[in-house]
């Protein structure tokens, strides 16, 4: 990552005039200077300044009404800022709004062309890259359409892959991926990636947490127009929670501290906020729950609280790979049951299964567990899994006639997150302790 700076925002402010009936415009503008205002003044940003670097992926994550599209546009130009100022170094491309700067008569290639131009490339950049864009937009026929007559999912289809394919050194993208289906997000999340690790700058407004700390070498969090913090993904996303799932009388006060707090957020970018982080620096992210949990009926047992913690006791679902770790949970028993067996299983995201295992061999579970009784199951296991995103699994088991059955079974229980580890030298999904050897032998006849 360069020292040089990208992007620099300093003092930048941003006032609307508000009328509250058409013809007050026209009266402002008849008579500014009356001793009378016709309009009020909606403050979208207050005094916003901070700096990108080149080569870093910087998130801006707020509230809905946060000055977070705002502060977007003035970057990119398309707003002018009302005090303050923006310096921007190298050819940027922007994602803002779905389709913005498209021509709804034109087709898709005269819209390639007229987005590729104002972007800087020439004709003939335009004609090589020409494929490439319609590769990864892939709407076929369409591109010799109208985009009038597009599907929303056309439409940033297209303006994605503009905006990627001019090799922008700065690509702004607004929350306009989010109307993309889920495998063409995965598509440009992985492109997003590439481009950063060939050096682009990248900056992004997300309301997705896990994409943020996974991405983002920092993050910026805007609130009422206000930057109130900024720093590491992580450090800033924890106050971004805790700001959204505040009460309404509460907000306020968060807000106050968070401001309060921001001196601290240079400590916090060294790793030095404890108060999530834990020595081998593994941290929990609330922002990372499992949204496809599914239950089976209880059979007379009820498995609570499925958590992965230190061997120090502290519950993280954000991984370091190589270090060891415990997979807990307990089961409360409402009937007593006979050869209880307790497992678990780690699966991948498309549910391929990875790794796991049982507290006894068949035939080996605990002989009798009384009604009103409770365990406390732990797997204690060492992360060898691959940086990404994890599902685990939980489930009893007891003997049910001549055979066994799930007396309660989670299936995607918790969601976990494993580091990027730049010096992993293991490949595939799980490794299995390589120990790699090359050496140099000389030629034959040497």
């Amino acid at each position: 990552m360069s020292s040089e700076l990208a992007i620099r925002v300093e003092g930048v402010s941003k006032a609307f005039a508000i009328y509250d009936k058409p013809h007050h415009r026209l009266l402002q503008q008849l008579f500014p200077n009356s001793g009378r205002s016709w309009h009020r003044e909606f403050h979208a940003l207050r005094d916003v300044s901070f700096e990108v670097r080149r080569g870093e992926t910087v998130g801006i994550v707020g509230r809905n009404g946060s000055g977070k599209s705002t502060l977007l546009q003035i970057i990119c130009g398309t707003l002018t800022p009302s005090a303050g100022q923006v310096q921007v170094q190298g050819r940027i491309a922007a994602l803002l709004e779905l389709g913005a700067g498209f021509n709804p008569e034109f087709s898709g290639r005269e819209n390639v062309y007229l987005n590729a131009t104002v972007l800087g490339l020439q004709r003939s950049e335009i004609d090589a890259r020409f494929d490439a864009i319609a590769s990864f937009a892939d709407i076929g026929e369409f591109m010799e359409q109208p985009v009038k007559s597009y599907s929303s999912g056309m439409y940033v289809r297209l303006a994605f892959a503009v905006a990627i394919n001019v090799t922008p050194d700065i690509l702004v993208v607004d929350e306009a991926l989010a109307v993309g289906d889920e495998a063409f997000q995965r598509k440009c999340h992985a492109r997003l990636e590439r481009l950063r690790n060939d050096g682009a700058t990248i900056l992004f407004v997300s309301h997705s947490a896990g994409m943020v700390i996974e991405l983002c070498n920092r993050a910026v969090l805007l609130d009422r127009g206000e930057l109130l913090t900024q720093g590491t993904p992580r450090h800033v996303v924890s106050r971004y929670h805790k700001l959204l799932y505040a009460p309404a009388q509460r907000v306020d006060e968060v807000r106050a501290r968070i401001r309060a707090d921001a001196d601290n957020a240079a400590a916090a970018a060294a790793g030095g906020d404890a108060s999530d982080t834990v020595s081998d620096g593994a941290y929990f992210d609330p922002g990372l729950v499992s949204q496809s949990t599914l239950r089976y009926p209880s059979l007379g047992a009820h498995i609570d609280d499925p958590r992965i913690e230190t061997a120090g006791g502290q519950r993280v679902n954000v991984l370091r790979g190589g270090n060891d770790y415990v997979y807990r949970y307990r089961v409360r028993f409402d009937a007593a049951a006979a050869g209880v067996r307790c497992g678990m299983l780690f699966r991948t995201t498309t549910g391929l299964e990875l790794a796991g295992g049982v507290s006894a061999a068949v035939g080996n579970g605990i002989d009798v567990v009384e009604a009103g009784s409770e365990l406390a199951v732990h797997f204690a296991f060492r992360c060898q899994l691959a940086p990404g995103t994890y599902f685990a699994n939980a489930g009893v088991l007891g003997l049910s006639g001549e055979g066994e059955q799930y007396l309660d079974r989670r299936i995607d229980a918790i969601m976990f997150r494993v580091m990027p580890d730049p010096d992993r030298l293991a490949t595939g999904l799980v490794d299995i302790g390589i120990r790699p050897s090359v050496s140099i032998e000389a030629a034959a006849g040497v």
